[in-house]
């Protein structure tokens, strides 16, 4: 059944990105509100895909921890679930930071080229984190939300990767908290699996971590120790023994 299930859902998700793709196409010349709005229209739709066919289900704590103000993002990552998930749930408009070649993919890579994110050449470099730091500041002050995945990589569940301080930098280079995100995607949609297994999902948000007056490595620090903690709570199977 869960091979159905999934099968099902990959059928889904290619005879709908493609129409969406085209979408982005004609939509192009519109205000970049409405081009996020509709783009995202995909993203929504594939995680109620994933719910109602495959029973991938999720729940949110600590919405309420959400400032309506500007901030960097800083997400655990376990999967493509949450790619798909933040985006078109969270309160504003988030900009990932991911290299350029992306653009270049078929159908997914003109949606994101048209949203005007933090697109930099991974290739330059120490030139690359002072591309996420000036362009990053331009969407921040545009009240937009930076994203990074400071782990760099899905890891799998009941590990933690080491933290990459891209993140945390911007952070501290602009003088905006950082928003921590746990969530076990991982247990529901594995890395690189074609399965989806039924499931509950909690995506947890922290309180805003401040960066005034600390250093990129204990911001990232302090986003690690919250996100570690939380995972243990989520998932204490994990951990045991």
């Amino acid at each position: 059944m869960i091979f159905l299930r999934s099968a099902l859902f990959a059928i889904f998700e290619l005879v709908t990105v493609i129409p969406y793709a085209f979408g982005c196409i004609l939509w192009a010349p519109l205000t970049l509100p409405w081009r996020y709005r509709l783009t995202m229209g995909w993203t929504a739709l594939t995680i109620w895909g994933a719910k109602s066919i495959c029973g991938v289900n999720w729940r949110v704590i600590g919405q309420d921890n959400l400032p309506d103000a500007p901030a960097v993002v800083l997400s655990k990552h376990q999967s493509a679930w949450e790619t798909l998930f933040l985006p078109s749930h969270l309160p504003r408009e988030l900009c990932f930071v991911y290299k350029r070649e992306l653009h270049r993919v078929p159908f997914f890579g003109w949606g994101i080229a048209l949203l005007d994110m933090i697109a930099i050449d991974r290739s330059n470099g120490r030139d690359a984190i002072e591309q996420v730091v000036k362009i990053g500041q331009e969407k921040l002050n545009q009240g937009r939300w930076p994203i990074l995945f400071p782990e760099g990589t899905r890891i799998r569940p009941g590990k933690m990767g080491k933290f990459k301080l891209g993140g945390a930098i911007l952070a501290c280079r602009t003088g905006v908290p950082v928003i921590p995100i746990a969530h076990n995607a991982g247990d529901c949609w594995p890395r690189n699996a074609f399965f989806k297994k039924p499931g509950l999902i909690t995506v947890s948000i922290g309180p805003p971590i401040p960066s005034a007056g600390l250093t990129p490595a204990e911001l990232n620090a302090k986003v690690f120790a919250w996100i570690e903690s939380e995972m243990q709570r989520l998932n204490p199977e994990y951990y045991a023994g």
